[in-house]
């Protein structure tokens, strides 16, 4: 196997950010809910975090880095992340209007979102190569569309169950969201 497809596997099912790392949590509930918005979710995710581990790998390695403003990453990778959501948040709402009120606060949300600043801090923590970051950005957010896809589809199964009234709504999904994320733990052999 190739280094980067260990990469991509590591990303997507070992490590997934949203259910073995605990990033990104907010939205992984607030989403999932419907398939339509997990999917819109998933996709605006994988556009933000591909293109912010691409400029943020840029900025580290031919601004902050070279300059001795390594104490600037934090702010300067916020400010990378929140002008691609407005970018996404801008096209989305001219081109997609249904999908814009579907994600309604979540995808404005995105800015702050851990998963997003959690990859490119990794990216850089890790020391990867462009490429590697490329890769481990986009199969990072293939993981977390794949978790959100999963998780709306089991959630959209809740709802034709009986469910106990003390555990409806965020709780099932918690409990839900957890035994996911024990499923997903079964990949830890592979790293």
């Amino acid at each position: 196997m190739s280094d980067y497809t260990l990469l991509a596997v590591s990303c997507i099912f070992v490590n997934n950010i949203l259910l073995m790392q605990y990033l990104g949590n907010c939205p992984f509930l607030g989403v999932s809910k419907r398939m339509e918005t997990a999917i819109g979710m998933g996709m605006a995710v994988v556009f933000v975090l591909v293109l912010a581990g691409a400029i943020t790998w840029i900025t580290e390695n031919l601004v902050l880095k070279p300059f001795g403003f390594e104490y600037l990453r934090t702010l300067a990778f916020i400010l990378v992340i929140a002008a691609l959501v407005q970018f996404v948040e801008m096209f989305l709402k001219k081109s997609i209007p249904a999908l814009y009120a579907g994600l309604g606060i979540f995808l404005p949300l995105i800015t702050t979102n851990c998963a997003v600043m959690g990859v490119c801090l990794i990216n850089i923590k890790e020391e990867y190569t462009f490429v590697q970051t490329l890769v481990s950005s986009f199969t990072y957010a293939i993981g977390f569309g794949l978790a959100l896809v999963l998780f709306a589809g089991v959630r959209e199964r809740i709802l034709l169950a009986r469910v106990p009234k003390p555990l409806q709504d965020t709780s099932i999904g918690l409990v839900g969201a957890g035994m996911m994320s024990l499923a997903f733990f079964a990949f830890k052999g592979m790293a």
